[in-house]
């Protein structure tokens, strides 16, 4: 955008200047340090003009007649508006919702995939490898998001998506739809964030809240509308189109977000002028600490008790030196500082680190209930894939009206923790009826139940994202959020891979008393919507489906102990009014002089 002010004399580029150094939040370069006082120096008084730069561009735009898509708030920034913000945000709630679909639409089909590839061994792995790509992959998104235009990354992490969807769809064997779910995780760790990062640099304070709120809403409507699409695929089509079907939908998003301009709020240098330096700039070397560690933390709950004992050399050495990898990655990034994967800033911030625990623990106890709630219904009650996720349809409205009634309610009240409690204590509860289901169950129970449970994640899912906007400066965003969803990710993987521990140890042992006899190995080996395809006498079938559901409560236990988790660190996420700028926001305009002249000469509008 043209403006009609000379520009004001600035140091050139030094080459090894990178941004969280640009914002003044840190750094060890000299250079970086001469060029910040250079330019305080070139600016008489940073109380001169709130943003001479943002100011200026709006009055050309006005005068020169233009209709501008963003406005300037009160805090000098500019905002997305008018028709190209619902149009953006209309292609962000439709990512959102595909990503999370794709998190949840497996949940019904796989019975039907371990019997085609007879893989029960790998049930958890169609989330965990998901959700561990995504959340090892997540850390490093948030600096991506800060080096890179908003827009241009957002587009080729959706990308990244579609050609892991793809890859599930044509898989050949449980281990290329792994593979496949892994490329997806990777896909969807930028996809979701960069939705919540832009709405969060690029939309009125005011307005956050509630749009926040749509967001949320629509993506955990994917989460639990999931299993009845998949449901639906799997019996009258195929469960390969619970993967194909995000082909065609996304054209939606791509038609949304190529015609939109969205302005960075941070410094954007020239990609020839970030490449040198990326390296350093993205802390590679913290990323390939953390990943490891927690691949391998991973690998051992999944392998620890079925594959290999838990007193293994294989299973102690994988704990060990995930342990290891992550102390060092500490010290790492201790060292680096502001400068980190994950910087200083966002770790000592203590609504940040709450709304993290707040989100990994919603994230947990979602996916255990969204995924062993279909073998409760399909293997116990021997209801058909469709039929299950019609089941889990009390779990869609409330979630739905609730989520985006709380994002409103949020906006015009101010406070998000009030919600986040009693979301978080409801969970609990609601969790807790579920584990003591059992098979001749009546409707009342599991309908009453699941909807318990969609009120209570309507209350919280959205309140950890609403929070952190409000909680740091809008440079330390993107890093916060991501750390958010890393933590969210990870929690979900983490919490799968117990849960099928749980479980594979819960048969095992239920199985001899309930159904004596019976092999286990043999059981196992069916997949959960086999169980009464392979010639189990009739007499001893209702002992077997009394183990599994046994086995599936002890989940349950475990979904409860993540929620009660939930509600202790909601009422850590403090109490900060969301309709002013937040303190930390203030806070950051104005400790240093040179944080402020970056602040205010380095921005550039940036997007095409």
């Amino acid at each position: 955008m043209e403006t009609d002010e000379k520009p004001r004399p600035v140091p050139a580029p030094q080459p090894q200047q990178h941004l969280p150094t640009a914002l003044g939040l840190g750094g060890h370069d000299d250079s970086d340090e001469q060029a910040a006082a250079a330019a305080a120096a070139a600016i008489p008084s940073k109380h001169a003009s709130a943003d001479p730069t943002t100011d200026s561009d709006l009055e050309t735009a006005v005068n020169k007649g233009a209709t501008p898509a963003a406005t300037a708030g009160d805090d000098g920034r500019k905002y997305l508006a008018g028709v190209q913000m619902w149009l953006i945000m209309s292609s962000l709630i439709t990512a959102s919702f595909l990503v999370l679909l794709d998190s949840a639409i497996v949940a019904t089909a796989i019975p039907k995939i371990t019997s085609q590839f007879h893989s029960l061994e790998d049930i958890s792995w169609y989330g965990s490898a998901f959700q561990l790509a995504s959340a090892a992959m997540q850390p490093l998104v948030g600096k991506i998001y800060t080096q890179f235009r908003l827009k241009h990354v957002y587009l080729a992490f959706f990308f990244i998506f579609e050609l892991g969807s793809l890859i599930c769809g044509v898989a050949t064997s449980s281990t290329m739809l792994i593979v496949g779910r892994a490329v997806a995780g990777i896909g969807v760790a930028g996809v979701f964030a960069g939705a919540l990062i832009i709405i969060g640099v690029a939309v009125r304070p005011e307005q956050r809240a509630f749009l926040t709120g749509i967001c949320i809403g629509c993506a955990q409507l994917g989460v639990v509308i999931g299993p009845l699409i998949g449901g639906a695929l799997t019996e009258k089509v195929s469960w390969r189109w619970c993967f194909y079907i995000n082909l065609p939908l996304g054209a939606i998003v791509l038609g949304g977000t190529v015609f939109v301009t969205i302005a960075d709020q941070t410094t954007i240098r020239p990609v020839r002028a970030v490449l040198p330096t990326l390296h350093r700039s993205l802390d590679l070397i913290g990323f390939l600490l953390l990943s490891p560690s927690a691949v391998m933390l991973l690998l051992a709950l999944q392998w620890g008790g079925s594959i290999h004992a838990w007193s293994s050399a294989t299973i102690i050495g994988l704990f060990c030196g995930s342990g290891v990898l992550f102390l060092v990655f500490v010290a790492w990034e201790w060292r680096k500082g502001p400068d980190a994967l994950i910087p200083t800033p966002v770790v000592r911030n203590r609504i940040v680190v709450a709304a993290c625990f707040v989100a990994m623990t919603v994230m947990g106890a979602t996916f255990l209930t969204s995924y062993w709630m279909p073998v409760y219904f399909q293997t116990v009650r021997g209801e058909t894939p469709l039929t299950s996720g019609v089941y889990m349809l009390p779990n869609i409205l409330p979630s739905l009206v609730v989520g985006v009634l709380t994002g409103f309610l949020i906006g015009k009240v101010g406070y998000y923790l009030p919600f986040a409690v009693v979301g978080g204590a409801l969970t609990s509860v609601a969790t807790g009826l579920l584990s003591t289901l059992q098979p001749d169950s009546s409707t009342g129970h599991w309908v009453g139940f699941q909807v318990l449970l969609g009120v209570a994640r309507g209350l919280v899912q959205q309140t950890s994202f609403i929070a952190i906007p409000h909680a740091t400066t809008p440079a330390l965003v993107p890093t916060a959020m991501s750390m958010s969803i890393f933590c969210q990710y990870m929690g979900g993987a983490v919490f799968l891979s117990l849960a099928n521990v749980i479980f594979s140890s819960s048969l095992r042992s239920e199985l001899p008393i309930e159904a004596p006899g019976v092999d286990p190995r043999l059981i196992i080996e069916a997949g959960a919507y086999a169980v009464r395809d392979v010639g189990i006498p009739a007499d001893l079938l209702p002992g077997v489906l009394r183990a599994y559901c046994t086995s599936v409560n002890r989940v349950f236990y475990l979904s409860s102990a993540v929620s009660v988790l939930l509600f202790v660190t909601a009422c850590c996420s403090g109490w900060v009014d969301t309709r002013k700028k937040s303190e930390a926001a203030t806070d950051g305009d104005e400790t240093s002089e040179e944080q402020s002249v970056s602040e205010k000469t380095q921005v550039k509008e940036g997007g095409v």
